[in-house]
C-alpha cells in the first residue's frame, strides 16, 4: 500500500497520557498509544514523537498559586515531560517497537 507520507510528527499533550483520571499516567493509555504507533510503523511510516507533561505538572500554575520560582517551575515541567516520554518508550519497547 502506497502511503501519502514517509514520516509523520505526532504531538501528544500530557493530558493524552492521563486518560479519564485527568492527571498522572494511565498504563492502559500508554499501551494503547504504543499499539497505534506500532500500526502506523507497520505501514512503513516513520514516526517522530513530541510529548508534553501537563498531566503531571503545569509550570504556569505553580508560579502563581504555589509561588515557585519560574526557573524551578520550568525544570519541573521538563521532568514531567521526561516521565511521559519514558512511559511511552517503555510501552513501545514492550511491543517490540524500536525507539
Amino acid at each position: 500500500m502506497k502511503t501519502k507520507y514517509k514520516r509523520i510528527l505526532l504531538k501528544l499533550s500530557g493530558e493524552a497520557f492521563s486518560g479519564e483520571k485527568k492527571h498522572g499516567i494511565d498504563a492502559k493509555i500508554c499501551l494503547h498509544l504504543a499499539e497505534q504507533i506500532e500500526n502506523v510503523r507497520k505501514l512503513g511510516i516513520e514516526v517522530a514523537l513530541v510529548v508534553g507533561g501537563g498531566n503531571i505538572f503545569r509550570g504556569a500554575e505553580a508560579t502563581g498559586r504555589f509561588q515557585i520560582e519560574r526557573t524551578v517551575a520550568d525544570y519541573m515541567g521538563m521532568l514531567a515531560t521526561v516521565l511521559n516520554g519514558l512511559a511511552l518508550q517503555n510501552a513501545l519497547e514492550h511491543r517490540g517497537v524500536p525507539t
